[in-house]
């Protein structure tokens, strides 16, 4: 008991001469002992502590010998503090202030770093993504033989493939609306007309994906069941293009597990363009 009693003490004692010390820096006046004891937060990993005291000399330290690494060391810290948003700020207004500095390369790609691990999940607005996919690409072009290329590269893909899942929950979303009409913009459109416009877009933006298969399915499927539910002026074309449809998704994905959901498409869609041609 009494040798636990001593450690809490101690640890007491040590957290309280430190909160003094952090003190007495973030109150001091002098600009180059708020610097280094900001350096030594940082290195120790207090990175609440290193951003109060660099938030408050940054500006002043600009120009300065060290105002580079001080501005730099104030986005790391709010980096490492996941405080991605403001970080990516930080990282920018050093490359703007700096691009030719000591860590300009570093600050580049920082910058799509950070907005990168700000990207929400796909089912939300993509604007981050997007964003974070146009600070890569700048990284990699400002440096194509960067330290980080390959590690750009893959941010790049990962963050394209989710704009490829955002693109295929909407393409989804729109298929399991189907028939309801309460959002259509005229009578007689239906949400799978929705849905194959954004299957479309996404196969054309993203040829390579490997949802391909997934928006193939959503577009066959709304093909069939726009048919099915258009009005009896429109249905011969629309089961023609659907049939069209199915064959395409046969050629392409012949191991397909909705094979069979594919052949049952066709034989519907014959049998209505059979008896629509003997009429």
């Amino acid at each position: 008991m009494k040798k636990s009693a001593f450690v809490f003490l101690s640890v007491a004692l040590l957290l309280t001469g430190c909160a003094k010390e952090f003190n007495q820096a973030y109150k001091s006046d002098d600009y180059a002992y708020k610097y280094e004891f900001a350096k030594e937060c940082f290195a120790s990993g207090k990175y609440t502590q290193a951003i109060s005291l660099l938030e408050g000399i940054v500006t002043m330290m600009k120009g300065s010998q060290n105002g580079q690494e001080c501005l730099y060391m104030l986005a790391m810290a709010e980096y490492n503090s996941k405080n991605y948003e403001t970080a990516a700020e930080y990282f920018r207004k050093y490359y703007s202030s700096y691009p030719q500095g000591d860590y300009a390369e570093q600050a580049k790609f920082y910058v799509g770093q950070s907005l990168y691990m700000s990207t929400p999940e796909p089912r939300l607005d993509q604007s981050r993504t997007v964003s974070a996919i146009t600070a890569f690409q700048e990284y990699l072009d400002v440096y194509p033989r960067a330290a980080n290329k390959e590690e750009a590269q893959k941010r790049l893909f990962d963050l394209q493939d989710k704009l490829v899942q955002k693109e295929l929950h909407s393409a989804q979303l729109y298929y399991d609306l189907g028939t309801y009409f309460g959002n259509c913009n005229k009578p007689g459109e239906s949400n799978f007309l929705a849905c194959i416009i954004t299957a479309q877009n996404a196969l054309k933006d993203y040829p390579y994906s490997s949802l391909r298969e997934d928006f193939s399915l959503l577009l066959m499927k709304s093909k069939f069941e726009l048919a099915e539910n258009s009005i009896e002026a429109k249905k011969l074309e629309r089961y023609q293009d659907a049939e069209d449809e199915c064959y395409g998704f046969l050629n392409e994905f012949p191991e397909s597990d909705k094979r069979s959901l594919a052949e049952k498409y066709i034989e519907k869609c014959k049998k209505y363009t059979s008896k629509a041609e003997k009429l």
